[in-house]
């Protein structure tokens, strides 16, 4: 599958998940705590990842790993950052979210914080956290690698993987099930939009989940 395809923006995360469900895939969500800075932000693309942990002292070389995996970040790409839910100190920030955006990558998701939430937003670049901190990550939280598989809660996430995140959440789709999962996907949109339309007449709703298997 091509860096974009065209209608993705009519897809959500929920129906990715449901298709992933009926796919055998039933760990695709990342932790619910992971949300936009806004609400109305929708992104997909396939994913480059980078792997975080905890540290007790400031590492002789800060900020190496993600120096090196934000330099390397191609068009299109989303970058998923792994933290193993730390939640000590800021990974994200402005000046990360000015180089990703340059380098041309539809948006960050993480299940670790950000700050510079304000200058982000004024930015309009798209990033899902777990939350805020003013505190740096430097001596608390280093890069360890990138372009490495990274677990997010349930979910792995691999690098190519395709990452699909809106208000609902971030739906994680393996490269191995992509071209299935989204045409289910377009297809069980197109269902649901007949489903909708006939509720809106007053049919009830038994009569058209029995007609459509659709809910």
């Amino acid at each position: 599958m091509s860096k974009t395809f065209p209608g993705w923006e009519q897809l959500s995360s929920a129906l990715l998940a449901d298709v992933l469900d009926g796919l055998g895939h039933r760990h695709s969500a990342l932790p619910p705590c992971v949300r936009p800075l806004k609400p109305g932000y929708k992104i997909c693309g396939p994913a480059a990842t980078l792997a975080c942990m905890p540290v007790a002292a400031d590492p002789a070389r800060p900020y190496e790993a993600e120096m090196a995996c934000i330099d390397q970040l191609k068009p299109g790409e989303l970058l998923v950052v792994g933290t193993a839910g730390d939640r000590s100190c800021a990974l994200w920030g402005e000046l990360l979210s000015t180089s990703a955006r340059v380098r041309g990558a539809v948006g960050v998701v993480m299940d670790g914080l950000t700050r510079d939430a304000s200058r982000i937003l004024d930015m309009d670049f798209p990033v899902w956290a777990a939350g805020f901190s003013p505190l740096d990550s430097r001596g608390r939280l280093d890069g360890v690698a990138h372009g490495v598989p990274v677990r997010l809660g349930d979910c792995v996430v691999r690098p190519g993987d395709w990452v699909f995140a809106d208000i609902d959440g971030v739906a994680c789709v393996p490269a191995d099930l992509a071209d299935e999962a989204f045409r289910r996907a377009f297809d069980k949109n197109r269902g649901e939009n007949r489903v909708r339309d006939e509720l809106a007449k007053g049919r009830p709703l038994r009569e058209v989940f029995a007609e459509y298997g659709i809910l």
